[in-house]
Parts: structure tokens; C-alpha cells; sequence
């Protein structure tokens, strides 16, 4: 039989190395109710070609959701609905970047999105950074000394609220100074767990600091489920038309109509900020689980506990050794070397506490923490 799913897991092993959500907590019911009912509401108009930038019900809901949860609202002509926050990455960088520009990126930072951006033909360079995120002064000066070179820099890419791998987010005042500081580069803000945030609201976007200049992309693989591959991305209306516009959307609509329409509906009928909210809670009882644990069976490594996302990111001597020997106890986990450009990331794992309920996180914990060799001298990075 041929596969059906992206991930299965090894036997006896605790993956905390793969980003994916829980099964149990896809809602399969609710999201099965709200196809069916848009479908028949809708008629035919949810199966044929849809409007470029998405279906209107879903557009209106998004204009004032986004107004909730961001700190302004988009016009409906700021947006445009994606297969995903990966496929809008690839749609944007297409049409911002050329083979041999040079593009800069968060380090560390997703490392699918390099993937994407290195299927591009472009140069990678970490943007310069300290212990705030990006640092906006230092960035502008690289980007200068690059275009004095002869250098295209179209692009900036980063995930600055709760960073998929590290779990930081950029203070406020450094958001602004960033979007203030670069011109003539767009930054691309992938903003995937805005809505995963379990200690107060997530600071606002990037996109909604600028007066222009930043496109912020958003999804719904986290919030309801990867499967849909549903996204959308705001960014200025002349930039919205430049990516309606396109050959390929042109060819067939809204990049994925239907499932959009379904979107819709789930969402208008208050399914979504139900699921949502429960979502939120039980990812925070995770996030609390695996961090006990942690601080109980491995007490040498250091880690800051994040505010929303999914992720953890762990201080180790040498990450390659410790994965492996954590493999060996039974937990899977994310060596920090693929989130880097620049070849760092030897002293870091990423962890994921998204696909296990509290029960199977602490058992991890347990197997990790028996892994180590408990010692300041040797688990301290």
C-alpha cells in the first residue's frame, strides 16, 4: 500500500523532533460538518474556479480576525489566500528574488524556508543578530556594503513571533526599529504561531508596524490542520495585484477554493475560535509538562521557556552527540546545524512539544535526561 501521510513514526520512539500536531486534537468532525454545510450552501460556486485572491466570505472574515489578533486590521485588498504559509513563501520569493541575488534570513530560523529559498538560485546570509533578533543598524549596514558590491538584496525573511526553531520573539521597540531601518528591502515575516500564544497576546506583527515594505505571512496548518494547506499573506495592495496577477493564479483561481469556502464557513460559525481556544490550552499544558520534566531530569540544560509556538530549543555541548545518544534511549530530536545558514547551531536541539500528550512528553524527558551524563562540566553549553 502506498503512503497516505507525510510523517510516521519508529517504533518506540518519541519523535520531539518533528514539528506536526497531534492527531487527536485535528477536528475532524467539526471540520467535516463545516465542508459539507459551505458545499451545500454554496452550491457549485465552492467547486468551480474561485476569485484570485480568495473567496470573499473567507477574505471578510480574515479582515476582521486579523484586526483581533494583529495590531491593525487589513483592508480586503491587502489579501490573498495561500496553499499554506510555504506555498506563499515560494509564490513571494518568486516574484521579489532572481537567481544570484542575495537574500537575508534569521539565523537561526525555519529550516524548510531556506529549503524554498535555496530552490530560488539566491545566496543565503544571515542577517547579523544579537540577543534581541535581528539587529536593524548592523543589518542595514550589511545590506550597503552588499549593493556597494554590485549586489541585488530584495529580501529579508524572518519568524519573528515565536521563532520556529528558538521560541523568542523580537521585542516591540526592535520591530520597529527594523521595519524602519531597511529600504528598498522587503521583509517576509512568516507569522505561522501568532495565534499559539499561552502568556498574553503575541506581540504585533511586523507587517502591522510598517506603513509598507513587509509582507506577513500566515496559516492555518497550526491552528486547524497541515492537511487543509491553507494559508494567506497580507501585504500591500499594488504587491496583492502583482501576485493575482500571475500566470499560474490566472490559470486557476484561488489556489485552493473549495477548502477555502469550507474555511470559511468553520470559521463564521464560530467553530474556529472554539477550536483555537481549546487548542491554546492544550498546547500550554504541554509546553508546562515537557518544560517540568525537563528541568527535573535534565537539570544542566539550559532553555528559555517560550511564550507560544511549539518549540524548545536546548543548549548542549555538542548537539550531534547528544541526539544520538538520546535516539539510542528513545527520543527523536531536531539537531540545531539545519536552522542556520551560517554553520552554527552545533550547541543547540530543537524540540518539539506539539505531537504528545504531557504523559508521553515527561517519558521523553525522563529517556533524554538519562542520556545525559549529568555534570556542569558536560551538559552546560
Amino acid at each position: 500500500m502506498l503512503p497516505v501521510i507525510q510523517y510516521t513514526g519508529a517504533e518506540g520512539v518519541l519523535d520531539l523532533g518533528w514539528g506536526h500536531p497531534d492527531p487527536t486534537l485535528l477536528p475532524v468532525e467539526a471540520w467535516a460538518e463545516s465542508t459539507s454545510e459551505a458545499i451545500r450552501a454554496a452550491g457549485w460556486t465552492a467547486l468551480t474556479y474561485g476569485y484570485a485572491n480568495g473567496p470573499g466570505p473567507l477574505i471578510e472574515w480574515l479582515t476582521v480576525h486579523i484586526g483581533a489578533i494583529d495590531g491593525r486590521a487589513p483592508s480586503p485588498d491587502e489579501l490573498f489566500v495561500t496553499a499554506g504559509a510555504s506555498q506563499g513563501l515560494e509564490l513571494v520569493s518568486t516574484v521579489l528574488t532572481r537567481p544570484g541575488d542575495v537574500v537575508l534570513v534569521d539565523s537561526p530560523t525555519y529550516h524548510l524556508a531556506l529549503r524554498i529559498l535555496t530552490d530560488r538560485g539566491v545566496e543565503l546570509r544571515a542577517a547579523p543578530t544579537d540577543a534581541q533578533g535581528i539587529d536593524p543598524a548592523a543589518t542595514a549596514r550589511l545590506v550597503g556594503d552588499l549593493r556597494a558590491a554590485g549586489r541585488r538584496v530584495p529580501m529579508l525573511y524572518t519568524v519573528a513571533t515565536f521563532n520556529n526553531p528558538s521560541g523568542a520573539s523580537m521585542p516591540v521597540p526592535r520591530r520597529r526599529e527594523l521595519v524602519d531601518a531597511l529600504d528598498g528591502v522587503t521583509i517576509v515575516e512568516d507569522d505561522t504561531y501568532r495565534e499559539l500564544a499561552y502568556d498574553g497576546p503575541a506581540p504585533p506583527s511586523l507587517w502591522s508596524l510598517a506603513s509598507a515594505g513587509v509582507v506577513r505571512l500566515g496559516s492555518f496548518a497550526k491552528t486547524i490542520a497541515p492537511g487543509l494547506r491553507l494559508g494567506y499573506l497580507s501585504a500591500e495592495a499594488g504587491f496583492v495585484r502583482r501576485l493575482a496577477g500571475r500566470g499560474y493564479v490566472d490559470s486557476g483561481g484561488c489556489v485552493n477554493h473549495t477548502s477555502a469556502m469550507a474555511l470559511a464557513q468553520f470559521a463564521t460559525t464560530g467553530r474556529y475560535e472554539a477550536h483555537v481556544s481549546a487548542l491554546r490550552e492544550a498546547y500550554r499544558l504541554r509546553r508546562d509538562a515537557l518544560v517540568g520534566a525537563l528541568r527535573a531530569a535534565a537539570p544542566g540544560v539550559e532553555f528559555t521557556v517560550p511564550a507560544g509556538g511549539w518549540f524548545l530549543w536546548l543548549g548542549v555541548p555538542d548537539a550531534a552527540a547528544v541526539a544520538r545518544r538520546a535516539l539510542e534511549r528513545g527520543v527523536g530530536m531536531s539537531t540545531g546545524e539545519r536552522f542556520h545558514v551560517d554553520g552554527g547551531g552545533t550547541r543547540h536541539l530543537r524540540v518539539s512539544f506539539s505531537m504528545y500528550g504531557p504523559t508521553d512528553l515527561e517519558e521523553a524527558a525522563h529517556r533524554f535526561g538519562g542520556s545525559l551524563k549529568i555534570g556542569a562540566d558536560q551538559v552546560r553549553p
